[in-house]
């Protein structure tokens, strides 16, 4: 594929990984099964490191302040200041906002239906108070975010991802972002703002919700020399 390719030449490295991907998990189920002895395994192409775009955090808070709701705004500091994806926030309801002693946490239903707990310091009375103020009265579900738009006149549909990336996207270019905003570009720059101010990875990956840190090291690869030389100094400082 790599050489040959089909009808239009050779295939890009990324299109045969993403094959590869899939049979291998075809592979992996033939093998629980017991249809298919041994470890077998297809051998992906090595692919380069890709560099990841983030958002400063002037150009989140431009963003919220260009936003024209608190919905919006809301939605905006949430992702970007808890890194969770944007199904996760969809899936938000009412309850889902606690309390453990004094801290305040979201519970985050991620992949594969497993709960984890996303602390909200400083967000915790702007949800709460939207919560019980800025939702639509009349909505009979407990989602914390809803459409605009009413389902046959009576209750608020439930927002949808393309909603909340066409806002992103229209918030984005009126704060002038130069830059392509969507959900996941915020979950980027949270981690990279995180790992800067010097985050422990290991809380860094519950926060996010990965079950290992390969996604950590693998994908935030761009942290620039200098991320490493403002943290050496710090440890260096912390022994004087």
């Amino acid at each position: 594929l790599l050489e040959e390719g089909g009808a239009r030449g050779p295939l890009s490295k990324n299109s045969v990984s993403t094959y590869l991907r899939h049979i291998n998990l075809f592979i992996r189920w033939a093998q629980q099964e017991g249809d298919l002895p041994g470890t077998a395994k297809a051998q992906r192409p090595k692919l380069g490191r890709r560099i990841l775009d983030v958002l400063s955090r002037e150009e989140i808070t431009a963003i919220e302040d260009a936003a024209e709701t608190e919905r919006d705004k809301l939605i905006v500091r949430l992702l970007a200041d808890t890194g969770i994806r944007l199904s996760e926030l969809l899936n938000l309801r009412t309850g889902d906002l606690m309390k453990h002693g004094k801290n305040s946490y979201l519970r985050i239903r991620g992949k594969g239906e497993l709960e984890r707990l996303v602390p909200v310091p400083v967000l915790q009375r702007r949800l709460q108070r939207f919560i019980e103020r800025g939702r639509p009265s009349d909505t009979t579900g407990d989602r914390i975010f809803v459409s605009r738009r009413r389902r046959l006149g009576l209750d608020y549909e439930p927002l949808t991802k393309s909603g909340v990336e066409q806002m992103l996207r229209v918030v984005g270019e009126k704060a002038k972002v130069r830059k392509r905003v969507y959900p996941h570009l915020f979950r980027h720059s949270y981690a990279t703002w995180s790992l800067r101010r010097g985050m422990n990875p290991l809380q860094l990956m519950q926060i996010l919700g990965h079950s290992s840190l390969d996604m950590i090291t693998n994908v935030y690869s761009h942290l620039v020399p200098s991320d490493a030389y403002d943290a050496m100094v710090k440890v260096l400082a912390a022994d004087d």
